[in-house]
């Protein structure tokens, strides 16, 4: 693969297209990856392109990342013979050798660092013992009773931040450094929520009881809701800061512009939209393996299977012909942009929204089939039209060279330059373009960020703000950039850093750590969206 010639070669062969990388792709929804639980993925992975000096190869335009990536999730070979066509152009031992050294060296880093924070706390705890075991045999000799708690190591022990810590080696004693090295190994103060358990109003302490402070709030948005006029403005203002689940299927439709603010209009209304839906299908559908809409369906056939793998329902056929007939009939009324990997994605949220209109239990492992046509049909054309009024605000994010999230990736750069220089200056230290890690936050708006709870959650705020999804998510990006920070500042290579931004923690994030990264993104944009020079230095 020295010369153009061969990496034409093995990506493209008789013009037919080839995956660009048959790993899979892990983050908030997908298991952390583990190099003894996924050997094999190993073998199949790519390694990064090296310059002479042993770093990473420096991306220069976005037209050279797209030429290599453009192609990521086509499939036109089967997976042996794509092997047997790497193996005539690649050296499999060196690349296998190489990949496992740098995995190696860096686990060796991580255990070394972990050793000798274990050394240091344990000493001090070791000395803390014996002053306790002296004070208790005082009070012994004194004749006081005493009954000493013994805290064994297994056992979690609070910290003076709430904080848990599997064991007392790991307990950050002394200065707020020292605590801050732990934070990554503690256990969060809260039940472990399932990876992909209460795609519902899951809040953080997993009780689904309602509060008061809630039962108050579901109250004030059907007073909204029942006029014969509902006033967007108040209810915008009252979704920014989440929405209940009992009333967030009409309270999305309205702020995303599907259904009229006039109460006697909405059912005419969704009526004449779900029969022009479903029109759609009846005049298109049946084209899709026509020779000139066989790409766009064959694409789509195989993404659906890879959205949300996790969960059940996405995995049922009857879902997923739901979804191919949602993305098909978009991608041909759109042939501006057409499909692109992602917007599967995007249909999730909707889907599961609506599907709440029509149960009361919770909906990951819910069986549609057990759900009346007439109910599939009317969530299937409130899914496609909701997520139509959603990406006619971001289609430039899918057009070609996508140049909507080109100016995103480019404005986040400035704005956390601006924000957290030290940040900024350490992955510009170690080669790290921000392309290589938000292109994925842009396109799939955090949805593989975050777990699918913490995406509906962040999608109440982006329906209630203007151009939520187009300019306000620009800042959350940034909010949650910054929010990593520290983690950030502790690795000290390329790979670290890009392990650590493609598979960020926030497997148990919940209505309250979004509500914070909300906040903070709300201050990043009043303090520089109406100041554009603050961007530049």
């Amino acid at each position: 693969m020295s010369t153009d010639g061969n990496k034409k070669q093995f990506w493209k062969r008789n013009t037919a297209k080839v995956p660009g990388s048959i790993q899979h792709v892990y983050g908030a929804q997908h298991p952390p990856f583990d190099p003894l639980l996924h050997a094999n993925l190993i073998k199949a992975g790519n390694k990064p392109q090296m310059t002479p000096g042993g770093k990473p190869k420096k991306a220069t335009t976005f037209q050279e990342f797209e030429s290599i990536t453009s192609d990521a999730w086509d499939v036109g070979d089967d997976d042996d013979e794509l092997l047997a066509m790497a193996a005539q152009n690649l050296n499999i031992e060196v690349v296998m050798e190489t990949a496992n050294q740098v995995i190696e060296n860096h686990s060796k880093q991580q255990e070394k660092q972990r050793q000798d924070d274990a050394d240091t706390s344990g000493l001090e705890h070791r000395e803390e013992e014996e002053v306790h075991e002296e004070e208790v045999e005082e009070q012994e000799e004194e004749g006081e009773e005493s009954t000493p708690e013994v805290l064994f190591a297994f056992e979690p022990s609070p910290l003076s931040d709430g904080r848990l810590v599997k064991s007392l080696s790991e307990a950050p004693i002394g200065s707020p450094k020292d605590a801050s090295l732990h934070r990554q190994q503690s256990l969060p103060h809260r039940p472990t929520i399932p990876m992909v358990a209460r795609i519902a109003d899951q809040n953080t302490s997993g009780t689904p009881a309602m509060t008061e402070r809630e039962a108050s709030r579901l109250d004030k948005f059907k007073q909204v809701l029942a006029g014969p006029n509902t006033d967007l403005e108040e209810l915008r203002k009252l979704s920014w800061s989440g929405i209940p689940r009992h009333v967030r299927p009409i309270t999305w439709k309205l702020l995303s512009g599907y259904l009229p603010a006039n109460t006697e209009r909405r059912e005419s209304t969704l009526q004449r939209k779900r029969q022009e839906y479903f029109g759609f299908i009846e005049q298109y559908y049946d084209s899709r393996n026509d020779e000139h809409h066989q790409d766009t369906y064959r694409q789509i056939h195989i993404d659906i299977p890879r959205t949300n793998p996790l969960i059940p329902l996405f995995q049922q056929a009857s879902v997923q012909e739901i979804f191919e007939r949602i993305l098909f009939i978009w991608a041909i009324r759109h042939p501006a942009s057409g499909y692109v990997q992602g917007i599967n994605d995007l249909v999730t949220p909707f889907f599961v929204v609506y599907v709440f209109e029509y149960i009361k239990e919770e909906v990951e492992n819910f069986d549609v089939s057990s759900l009346q046509e007439a109910a599939l049909r009317n969530i299937e054309a409130d899914s496609f039209w909701c997520m139509s009024k959603l990406l006619d605000g971001i289609q430039d994010n899918y057009t070609f060279a996508q140049p909507g999230i080109q100016r995103k990736v480019k404005a986040l750069e400035e704005l956390v330059s601006r924000i957290d220089e030290t940040v900024h200056v350490h992955m510009q230290q170690y080669e790290v373009e921000y392309l290589q890690f938000a292109f994925r936050w842009m396109n799939n708006l955090l949805m593989r960020e975050l777990p699918l709870r913490c995406t509906i959650r962040l999608w109440d705020t982006y329906q209630a703000e203007p151009e939520g999804f187009s300019h306000f998510h620009l800042y959350v990006c940034a909010a949650f950039l910054v929010r990593w920070r520290k983690e950030i500042l502790d690795e000290r290579d390329f790979q670290g850093l890009m392990i650590l931004l493609q598979n960020l923690p926030t497997m148990h994030w919940g209505n309250e750590e979004v509500s914070v990264l909300l906040a903070e993104a709300y201050r990043l944009k009043f303090a520089f969206a109406d100041a554009p020079n603050h961007y530049k230095r």
